[in-house]
């Protein structure tokens, strides 16, 4: 299960995704800090939804093994750049 939030300033669309059971938890390693606190907390998505509202983002942050691998397998994030902090996978997206 997802949790989706987007945000819309100007012509930018941020959406921020991650993992349900990551909601409200914090990781930290090697001085990084991931804090999925309710800036993510939007709408349960299937993977399917998520990978439709990726197409309309210019900004994409994403926690979480499913989030992530949505993101990987529809060609938004290249597997190389993911980081993982205690585990986790975090991956940001951004066109220019």
């Amino acid at each position: 299960m997802i949790r989706m939030k987007i945000y819309r300033k100007g012509g930018e669309v941020l959406l921020a995704a991650c993992d349900a059971e990551l909601l409200g938890k914090q990781f930290s390693e090697r001085g990084l800090r991931l804090n999925v606190s309710s800036f993510y907390d939007g709408v349960v998505v299937s993977g399917k939804e998520l990978a439709r509202n990726l197409r309309l983002a210019t900004i994409a942050n994403l926690v979480g093994e499913e989030a992530v691998s949505v993101a990987v397998k529809e060609g938004f994030i290249d597997g190389r750049c993911i980081i993982r902090v205690e585990g986790v996978p975090h991956a940001q997206m951004v066109l220019m």
